[in-house]
């Protein structure tokens, strides 16, 4: 099953795929990677996180893309076929 349109990542379901992620990767990780990781929304094909910066968000997407989507397509319910992770000030200035 797919969904349709934009759906908005809810604040506990941000919290559980970042929690799952952690006993996958580790503390030592997690703390250098994925903190401050704010999966943001799915729009029927992507899952779009976001990263601290351009570094953390190459290598999460490089090495943990697969768990993250099949992590998140248990939490959302849904086929989560690609994972993109951008740096946080991507998402800043496509809110200005």
């Amino acid at each position: 099953m797919v969904a349709r349109g934009t759906m908005k990542i809810s604040l506990v379901q941000n919290q559980a795929i970042a929690a799952r992620m952690a006993l996958i990767v580790g503390a030592d990780n997690f703390d250098r990677l994925f903190r401050g990781i704010e999966f943001d929304e799915f729009d029927g094909t992507v899952l779009y996180a976001y990263a601290a910066d351009e570094y953390r968000a190459a290598e999460i997407e490089d090495t943990f893309s697969l768990h993250i989507s099949t992590i998140a397509a248990n939490i959302l319910e849904c086929e989560i076929p690609i994972v993109m992770v951008l740096p946080q000030k991507l998402k800043q200035e496509r809110n200005v």
